[in-house]
């Protein structure tokens, strides 16, 4: 359990020591997604992995198309450590593919359908992978034909993978025709010479920050298995769990809820491709679902829709939301916490059996022991007071040690005795006075950091501001978050014009940053035209201020519109 079989030059890795003292303790898991699943699917066979509209997967299918597909990618001439973009939705295809790459030893780069050129770009030029897998349906937009491009501009992209299209176009492989041409029995054996260990890396998981420019994380075979289970534990999910999920499965928390649980415990996860709240409902009800789970804008829907009460939600144990589990409680009637993650490495979340409190006011506490959690004044490694707001810090067994290839954000993200500083400002609660009986639960507070979080997917202020600027109508800008009920936070850009120049509008501005390769979720959603910036006392550009400028106009907007109606 000791060695690193397939390592990949530039990432760094725990110490044998460190790796033997969290396989021992349990907070790594000694194996791999690949061997998890082959167990699984012994012990399972014939029960749902997961269940669609378009049909189920068992475990049996999933272990023998991933089979079969993984010994078709070492086929190509793909290797162990060589790495692979991904572009998918939320799938049967997706887990397939990621199965497959696990059991191969292929590392996929986690991307989104939605990234374009700058961001796919920018992840080829620091991955250097060698295949490109998109799903040819996700959307309008051309996948298939913008993976092409992007390979004639990067020729270290060898190999193109296409799901759920109708064949794959021009110089690409058809994900079913591979598994088509792979004979089961010569898979499995194919499979037998590759050797892949609990300290390989498995997959490169993606984080944005204030640059807004993807950030790579390598995470590990044993270590995103003992993370998952963790948080499994703390949730009370097992084998007889069934879990909806209807975000992204390429993100990291799309594997950690969706995908390694189920690989690993036998849970059956009904995937949906996009959130539909009453399609969910009915799907709850249908498949007697015991656990959602929300990043995103689920649970603002959720209380939004009148009807909850014509479905029968009394399957569900706990469904887990990132804000307002108050209101999602009182309005679905079952029990509700709140929660939190990041890509670099914590999750913190509350059961079923905890306090109203905790579930309600805090994003609760962390499934694994091993993990050390500080709150930092902002910029600094001194704690603050008990009870005071600060910066959420970390270190654990599945905590960021170094970004790939990116030194400078290794330095700025880590303490100097490897804290992670989240960019996250919280205030810690702890001992019987809140019923949290000796143990500590985070309440989430804010962002340190400068960036957008839209529903889950975040907007690096820094990136979109640089593109705007490039406006031939623009001399300077700034994005702030203004509040919205459904996604949390849209993107606002405060503009200052060029002499004898007009603003152009929302449609105009995203055409432009579309034509610079920007993904369209980035595009701000509002536009603010002002002679200057507020400013703080020492000089600097006071976002505050203008965060609290757009909120305020927006809630005087919304009035103006209920006196009209009334």
């Amino acid at each position: 359990m000791g060695d690193i079989l397939n390592p990949v030059p530039g990432v760094a890795y725990r110490s044998a020591e460190q790796a033997a003292h969290y396989l021992r303790c349990g907070a790594w898991v000694d194996d791999t997604l690949g061997g998890a699943l082959r167990k699984t699917a012994a012990k399972y066979p014939d029960r749902p992995a997961y269940i669609t509209d378009e049909g189920n997967l068992s475990y049996a299918e999933l272990d023998d198309r991933s089979e079969r597909l993984a010994a078709a990618l070492l086929n190509l001439g793909l290797a162990p450590g060589d790495r692979a973009i991904f572009q998918m939705g939320t799938a049967r295809e997706t887990a397939i593919a990621l199965m497959a790459s696990y059991k191969a030893g292929v590392v996929p780069v986690c991307a989104i359908p939605q990234y374009r050129s700058a961001e796919i770009g920018k992840l080829i030029e620091m991955s250097q992978a060698r295949a490109y897998v998109v799903q040819a349906d996700f959307s309008q937009f051309d996948l298939v034909g913008f993976a092409h491009g992007m390979m004639q501009q990067y020729p270290v992209v060898e190999h193109l993978i296409v799901a759920r299209g109708a064949g794959a176009a021009q110089e690409g492989h058809a994900l079913e025709d591979l598994i088509s041409g792979q004979a089961a029995p010569a898979a499995r054996a194919r499979l037998k010479d590759v050797a892949i260990g609990p300290r390989d890396v498995l997959s490169f998981q993606l984080s944005g920050g204030s640059t807004g420019l993807p950030k790579i994380i390598p995470r590990f075979h044993g270590e995103y298995l003992g993370h998952a289970a963790g948080w499994s534990r703390r949730y009370a999910i097992d084998s007889s769990s069934r879990v909806i999920w209807s975000l992204s499965l390429m993100h990291n928390a799309g594997q950690l809820y969706a995908l390694v649980p189920t690989m690993l415990l036998g849970v059956t996860t009904v995937l949906m491709p996009q959130v539909d709240i009453v399609r969910m409902l009915e799907l709850i009800e249908q498949h007697r679902v015991t656990h959602g789970l929300s990043i995103g804008p689920i649970a603002p829907r959720l209380i939004a829709y009148p009807h909850v009460a014509r479905y029968d939600l009394s399957s569900l144990r706990l469904f887990a939301t990132m804000s307002r589990a108050d209101l999602l409680e009182a309005h679905l009637g079952v029990p509700c916490s709140n929660l939190y993650g990041i890509t670099e490495g914590l999750l913190l979340g509350a059961s079923a059996d905890d306090p109203a409190f905790v579930r309600h006011h805090t994003q609760g506490a962390s499934g694994c022991d091993q993990d050390e959690i500080k709150v930092l004044e902002p910029g600094t490694d001194r704690p603050v007071a008990p009870g005071t707001m600060g910066e959420l810090c970390f270190r654990g067994p599945s905590s960021l040690t170094a970004y790939y290839g990116d030194e400078a954000a290794t330095r700025d993200t880590l303490t100097a005795d490897g804290f992670v500083r989240s960019g996250d400002m919280v205030t810690e609660h702890r001992g019987a006075g809140r019923r949290i009986e000796g143990r500590s639960c985070y309440a989430f507070e804010g962002r340190l950091r400068d960036n957008i979080n839209r529903g889950g997917e975040k907007i690096g202020c820094e990136e979109i501001e640089g593109h705007i600027s490039q406006h031939p109508a623009v001399s300077d800008t700034k994005l702030v978050a203004m509040p919205d009920p459904i996604y949390g936070e849209r993107a606002c850009a405060y503009l200052v014009l060029r002499p004898g120049h007009r603003a152009p509008d929302v449609r105009e501005l995203a055409e432009f940053l579309l034509g610079r390769g920007l993904a369209k979720f980035k595009c701000p959603e509002r536009i603010e035209v002002v002679e200057e910036f507020p400013t703080t006392r020492v000089g600097k550009v006071d976002k505050v201020a203008l965060r609290k400028l757009i909120a305020e106009r927006l809630s005087e907007e919304t009035r103006a519109g209920g006196e009209r109606r009334s």
